[in-house]
């Protein structure tokens, strides 16, 4: 099980933190709510740890995120806060509540800079963004990078009707992180008028929940969602070995009968009784990707009809994947490895025996290898290219695929079966955009690093990403990136779509 998780856990590959610089020479800032002071650094500045929102402990647990309490003296802010309450299937397991906080990363150029807000990965169960390292965006890109917490699993996404319109708290804390960079984003020489909302598998879940979310309306420009969108499910051990068939969302009443059997487990009856409890009462309990509840004022509908019906927030949009999204989750099962009985727990027998004539273990190289070609394609990309399609009816949309099938696999070469290729992984993209330990860059990938940095912040720059010295990247296609080989493809062909909408 703690090896399935970790293909989870890649979702949100953390970046080593380093000591940086400040928008006051002395290193403090001013926000609405106090002075803090960060760390400077030559060619940017590090504020970790900003609160912006009040600890959502006691009473405020399962509630809206409240206003932070002002101060007067300067705070530090030279380290991040803690990461929210989760089980060990992330970086580590914790029990900490207090956990709504902020990172912001400038560069030291004076001027009024698009702001990107980053959505860390983890399936809205686990990592954090205090370890995430924004540094090379900030300076190349001269954007300000924002990197927030928000509430996980049972904390921030609970179902229960003794809780009105509950089920999405941590989309609510990353509204609150986007208001809090309406009002100070000017105080680190970000333009709040600019501001481009991004984040990777969870997180892109949840920039799918941004765009849909009434509520977030105004408080962000662009969007980008890394490998993750509106329109995926997922079969049994379809994204994480293990666990049962699901979605990034879930409806009310589903996820209000789910609360209700979970505080009968706990030994409650009522919400009172379930906030009495410690932390560690809901850290115990393993639970794999946390889905976000639809039919509350937060996302009142579904967001794959969100899209279809038009009624999402209209700002340009990159959407894309990785070309080996499921390498992880068919590399990290356990032996003896049965291609026929997985793809049978997936799809059930007559389904399962047409995946398996359409993707033969003979002509893939392996089982595991044809295994996750089913799964990149008839979980991940084939529901994003769908997403694409709803979307380019109503605003500008720039796909892409991340194609190096050579990228660094880090810790997770030691951890899968000898001889098998990670390729262009899920989460392989994170280190050609943040700084990364143990993913280490060649030159030929260091170049494509600069050019996605390139796209991704003059799309935030202008809703665009077509830039002087970049391939051209039309709109209404899919760009695939690869070192020394930036083309378009036709991913719909490539990935068997039409397979997956017959099926």
């Amino acid at each position: 099980m703690r090896k399935g998780l970790l293909t989870l856990v890649v979702t949100g590959l953390l970046a080593g933190s380093t000591g940086m610089a400040s928008a006051g020479e002395n290193g403090v800032v001013w926000t609405d709510a106090g002075p803090i002071r960060g760390t400077v650094a030559t060619d940017h500045q590090l504020y970790q740890g900003i609160p912006f929102a009040a600890p959502p402990v006691g009473e405020l647990r399962w509630r809206s995120p409240q206003p932070v309490q002002p101060w007067s003296a300067v705070r530090d802010a030279t380290k991040p806060g803690g990461a929210c309450a989760q089980t060990n299937g992330g970086v580590a397991a914790t029990d900490n509540e207090d956990c709504l906080y902020l990172n912001v990363t400038t560069p030291s150029r004076h001027g009024r800079k698009p702001v990107m807000v980053y959505l860390h990965g983890g399936g809205n169960s686990y990592l954090t963004a205090g370890g995430i390292n924004g540094a090379r965006i900030a300076t190349q890109g001269d954007v300000v990078v924002v990197t927030t917490n928000f509430r996980l699993g049972f904390f921030g996404f609970l179902g229960h009707p003794g809780l009105p319109n509950s089920g999405a708290y941590g989309i609510e804390d990353q509204q609150a992180a986007l208001r809090w960079v309406q009002r100070n984003a000017a105080a680190f020489g970000g333009d709040p008028g600019n501001v481009t909302v991004f984040g990777e598998s969870g997180g892109a879940f949840d920039v799918c929940a941004q765009l849909a979310a009434p509520g977030s309306r105004g408080l962000f420009h662009r969007a980008i969602a890394q490998s993750g969108g509106c329109s995926i499910t997922w079969p049994a051990n379809g994204v994480v070995h293990g666990f049962p068939a699901s979605s990034p969302w879930i409806a009310k009443a589903k996820a209000e009968a789910d609360g209700v059997a979970l505080a009968t487990q706990l030994g409650c009856s009522t919400v009172d009784c379930l906030r009495a409890l410690p932390a560690s009462a809901f850290t115990a309990i393993e639970r794999g990707p946390t889905p976000v509840v639809v039919g509350n004022k937060v996302l009142p509908i579904h967001p794959a009809e969100a899209l279809a019906q038009g009624r999402f927030n209209h700002v340009p949009v990159i959407w894309g994947n990785t070309r080996d999204e499921a390498r992880l989750t068919a590399g990290l099962i356990p032996p003896p490895f049965d291609y026929h009985g997985l793809l049978v727990q997936a799809f059930g027998d007559g389904k399962a025996a047409l995946v398996e004539a359409e993707y033969p273990a003979g002509r893939y190289g392996s089982d595991r290898l044809a295994y996750a070609a089913a799964l990149t394609d008839g979980v991940w990309v084939c529901a994003q290219l769908a997403d694409d399609r709803l979307l380019a009816r109503r605003v500008p949309t720039y796909g892409y695929e991340f194609a190096d099938r050579t990228a660094p696999s880090g810790f997770f070469k030691d951890m899968l079966p000898p001889g098998f290729p990670a390729g262009a992984f899920h989460s392989s993209e994170l280190p050609y955009l943040f700084d990364t330990p143990l993913f280490d860059l060649n030159a030929s990938q260091r170049t494509l690093s600069d050019q996605m940095i390139s796209y991704w912040t003059r799309f935030a720059r202008t809703g665009n990403p077509n830039g002087h010295g970049l391939p051209y990247w039309p709109k209404n296609t899919v760009q695939s990136l690869a070192p020394d080989a930036i083309r378009q493809v036709d991913a719909y062909q490539e990935h068997n779509c039409g397979f997956w909408a017959g099926l």
